[in-house]
């Protein structure tokens, strides 16, 4: 499993895949919504992670060093 935003989306178009089996007992239809609920709420905080950071980013390159003071994340690898 890939860690990309690419990846996310493999992801997600292969539980579209799976729900749209018709062959799915009740059962197997039950786990897979839940299964993609799940996936959805993890997909929405990726998002927002990502989402932040390009807003960070744009700050920077709109405004230049004098911003990283207040993001000091920005050019740095995570802990």
């Amino acid at each position: 499993m890939g860690t990309q935003l690419g990846d996310l989306n493999n992801h997600l178009f292969a539980q579209l895949e799976r729900m749209a089996r018709d062959d799915m007992t009740p059962e197997e239809i039950e786990r897979e919504v839940k299964r993609a609920d799940a996936i959805v709420g993890i997909s929405e905080q990726i998002v927002r992670t990502a989402d932040t950071r390009l807003k960070a980013a744009k700050l920077y390159a709109d405004h230049g060093d004098k911003l990283l003071p207040h993001l000091p994340l920005i050019g740095k690898s995570e802990p």
